[in-house]
């Protein structure tokens, strides 16, 4: 099924995240004018572990970095993944990966 066909809300998020895969995701990235990289994808299955696992958690940058540290090739810093995610890790990844928008307020 393609990204077309799916249930979105009104600020283009899926509505059920199991409609989701990996070529869902390409599309989206194409919509947001992302290049998916190893890196991006290894953003993508953290946050949608967290959220399907972690009681819908939805983590800040900061705990992202925590989080994926260990997984990472190099240092990893917030900012390498506003290079991946240039309108913000947490919504726009969030949205490729599939997942409900963030309520979160930016700055913390």
């Amino acid at each position: 099924m393609a990204l077309a066909d799916l249930e979105r809300d009104g600020h283009g998020y899926l509505v059920d995240l199991n409609d989701w895969n990996e070529d869902i995701a390409r599309e989206f990235a194409e919509e947001e004018g992302v290049n998916l990289t190893e890196d991006s994808f290894k953003l993508i299955a953290f946050l949608r572990e967290e959220y399907v696992n972690n009681n819908a958690n939805q983590p800040n940058e900061r705990n992202m970095v925590k989080g994926l540290k260990d997984d990472w090739e190099g240092k990893l810093t917030t900012k390498e993944l506003y290079t991946l995610f240039p309108k913000g890790p947490a919504k726009q990844a969030g949205k490729i990966a599939g997942l409900p928008e963030t309520k979160r307020k930016g700055g913390y």
